[in-house]
């Protein structure tokens, strides 16, 4: 399992100290608090900060200076964890950690590689993420792309947190989207035919339509022509629902996207499992008839008002299904359900939450995460219309132009539920001004170095194999402390179902990563020229300088190696996670 062994120990030791005070009568305190770290703003003034000082100066009655110093004067083997420990004002702990264990990080990812950053927080708990579920009456457009990434990124995430996770597609198709489909393509069947008909008013008028009424005059010919006009449509949505679904199956798989289970939402309706719901609710008394409707009392549970299941008419509700799906969920057993769903769909939270609790579960038993839409851009101006689609730009068209690993990382850049600005001609650009170029080239930046130090007879060795106490300039320091965060920040963003926390950190470590390259020495200097960049990477100035002036020895070389293959394992492992590649060749 991984963890932060450095936060680990200063976290332990600090608690200690609190401890200790506590048992000397120093602190009065009945429940000493947690203690968290920060990085501190400037690098001067320590690796680690912790503020726990302040949060207990109130309830000690002390000055936050005073309580730092108890703190301060309580640390068992502090000469054997910190080189520095100093007390800023008002009450901060600033901490700079002895570098034999920092070195220990790097020994850590060896051991665990690819394993690297997974924890056992979930201990096997099994979560559902459902994500996508668009309805099969067109492609998947850009923004069920986005909600596609970051389903994808929860679950792994998830995973790596070491839940049992199951990915499921609930295919919405049943209801009046569907009759609209088949209804619009019988329409376009008739026009192929040379018959004049009144296209349905709210159809989809896609031209992605007449193509699916091609195939169906290909496969049913004029059979149809004479047929009442209930049971052509009925024939049309079949078939068109049987066509658009396999499309959509096959967008996923060229975005690399690949669920567990289908859900058909037809099978609800078919199986009696709505009718079924809806009489368990009522005889409940949490269903009630008004006005020729039957109504779920979700006020009952936090929901601002109570909610219509089934119309005068008869015909059920999207709630209705809706019900009867997350009940199926929960007699499957899922400690956690997540939700992704596009940002619309917010005011329909607290109705879910309302069925969850309606069976017996808190209502954070389900977690809903919003996901707004995309702006496609194109050299800054917006893109207003897709060539194929007719209507919206389809997932199929951005994956052909950018690649599947570049949409991804686009998506994933920013919070979820954030409107997202996503360039065409940025995603497909090979420089440091393209965020998911930027990190795959530092992998494949350090795959080239060890390709050129195999060819000089040089070992790319284990942090094992050699003498890290070699490693003493900061840039190492600032590399090792970024490793060192990695599975802090896999947790994090898991507990917080937010991805876009992984995309900050591996342009963060990418970043440190091009800075030490530019400015350090690996190995000697015969290397310079096999080395040197072509990809577009602008050096900074005076770096070559900085470059030609170090020393750089046979042991030097090995240690700051065997740094780089740990860089290169994190991105790896970071870029993994969120279902992209790490190439070796850019």
């Amino acid at each position: 399992m991984s963890r932060d062994i450095v936060q680990e120990k200063v976290i332990d030791a600090l608690q200690g100290a609190l401890q200790q005070a506590k048992r000397k009568g120093q602190l009065k305190v009945e429940s000493l608090p947690s203690v968290t770290l920060d990085q501190p703003k400037r690098p001067e003034w320590g690796d680690l900060a912790s503020t726990v000082a302040m949060t207990l100066a109130s309830s000690e009655q002390r000055a936050p200076h005073d309580v730092a110093q108890i703190i301060l004067d309580n640390i068992v083997q502090r000469e054997a964890i910190f080189d520095r420990v100093e007390i800023a004002r008002p009450g901060f702990l600033n901490m700079t950690v002895k570098r034999d264990l920092w070195l220990q990080v790097l020994s850590e990812i060896e051991a665990e590689g690819e394993a690297y950053g997974r924890a056992d927080v979930g201990k096997g708990r099994r979560v559902l993420v459902e994500y996508v579920s668009a309805n099969p009456t067109g492609p998947l457009h850009v923004g069920h792309g986005r909600g596609a990434a970051v389903g994808q990124a929860i679950a792994r995430l998830l995973t790596a947190a070491g839940f049992d996770v199951v990915q499921e597609y609930y295919v919405n198709d049943a209801g009046r989207q569907m009759k609209l489909l088949g209804a619009s393509v019988y329409a376009r069947y008739l026009e192929q035919h040379g018959r004049a008909v009144a296209f349905p008013e709210d159809g989809y008028r896609g031209d992605y339509i007449a193509t699916v009424a091609a195939h169906v005059r290909d496969r049913v010919g004029t059979a149809l022509l004479d047929a009442p006009a209930e049971q052509a449509e009925q024939r049309c949505q079949e078939l068109a629902h049987e066509e658009l679904l396999g499309l959509i199956r096959q967008d996923l798989q060229a975005f690399g996207i690949e669920f567990d289970a289908w859900f058909s939402e037809a099978s609800l309706v078919s199986s009696g499992a709505v009718r079924q719901v809806l009489d368990d609710l009522k005889q409940r008394d949490l269903l009630f008839e008004q006005d020729g409707a039957l109504w779920f009392r979700s006020s009952a549970f936090g929901d601002e008002k109570d909610r219509v299941v089934r119309k005068q008419e008869g015909d059920y509700t999207y709630l209705a299904a809706d019900v009867a799906y997350h009940r199926d969920k929960l007699m499957r057993g899922y400690d956690l359900l997540v939700d992704v769903w596009g940002a619309d769909h917010h005011g329909y939270i607290p109705r879910m939450e309302a069925v969850v609790q309606a069976y017996g579960h808190p209502k954070d038993h389900l977690r809903v995460v919003l996901v707004q839409m995309v702006n496609l851009m194109r050299g800054g101006q917006k893109v207003e219309m897709s060539k194929r689609a007719g209507e919206f730009i389809t997932l199929r068209e951005v994956v052909d132009e950018v690649g599947a690993d570049a949409a991804k990382f686009f998506f994933l850049m920013r919070r979820s539920d954030t409107h997202l600005d996503f360039d065409l001609e940025l995603a497909k650009q090979r420089s440091a001004d393209n965020p998911v170029y930027y990190v795959q080239y530092a992998h494949a930046r350090i795959a080239s170095l060890f390709r050129v130090a195999d060819e000089r007879g040089i070992a790319v060795p284990k942090p094992s194999e050699v003498d890290l106490r070699l490693l003493k300039d900061p840039d190492e320091f600032g590399l090792i402390r970024k490793l060192s965060a990695y599975p802090a920040v896999v947790q994090a963003s898991a507990a917080a179902l937010e991805p876009h926390r992984l995309t900050f950190y591996l342009q963060e470590l990418a970043g440190l990563l091009h800075t030490f390259y530019y400015k350090h020495r690996i190995m000697p200097p015969a290397a310079e020229a096999e080395v040197t960049d072509t990809e577009g990477f602008v050096k900074e100035p005076g770096a070559l300088s900085v470059r030609q002036r170090e020393e750089i020895t046979p042991g030097l070389t090995a240690a700051r190696l065997a740094l780089m293959r740990e860089v290169q394992q994190v991105l790896r492992n970071g870029l993994t996670m969120l279902g992209l590649s790490a190439p070796d060749r850019m």
